[in-house]
């Protein structure tokens, strides 16, 4: 019994010392091709009125309620959101027909962790590539370097299946 709890407490120091020196930053990036000119994603990615459209956050947590700020598209526009996921707001910082860039506030237990988020679009033949991307500091000692090592896996699901919704939303309208 003494050598496993040796073992133990070996194993407990050793994990806390590697989070200690894992990177606190995460970053990730997902794209798709949609069949539709910039314009059409705009109608779709730059309104936040339009976002339960496509984005993913609903499903992964159904009781999030959003509440829009006074604008809902162009810079300036915010949205805020509570759930037993977390709590959060945005206000976008870019939106144009080149794609919107936001910065975002992740609050959990009290603690806010900020991040920079954003959806390009990137016009090609017949069609636009729109990569959606966020990155951030996890500033929580130990833990948080393991929270961004399983970042891309924990968001990029999601980032994906919104970014599949929205091209089925825009090709259907026939952008």
């Amino acid at each position: 019994m003494k050598k496993f709890l040796i073992v133990l407490l070996v194993l407990i120091v050793a994990l806390g010392v590697i989070g200690l020196v894992l990177p606190n930053h995460y970053q990730l990036k997902r794209s798709v091709s949609i069949s539709a000119a910039p314009p059409a994603v705009h109608t779709f990615v730059g309104d936040l009125k339009k976002w339960p459209d496509w984005a993913p956050w609903q499903d992964e947590d159904p009781t999030i309620k959003v509440t829009y700020g006074p604008k809902t598209s162009g810079v300036g526009a915010s949205q805020s959101w509570t759930g037993k996921s977390g709590d959060g707001r945005l206000t976008f910082t870019k939106c144009d027909d080149q794609g919107v860039a936001w910065d975002m506030v992740f609050v959990e237990n009290g603690k806010e962790m900020p991040a920079k988020a954003w959806m390009s679009y990137q016009p090609v033949t017949g069609a636009t590539v729109v990569e959606w991307g966020m990155e951030g500091k996890i500033e929580t000692p130990v833990i948080g370097g393991y929270l961004t090592l399983f970042m891309p896996m924990m968001v990029g699901g999601m980032f994906d299946k919104g970014l599949s919704r929205l091209k089925s939303k825009v090709e259907a309208k026939g952008g």
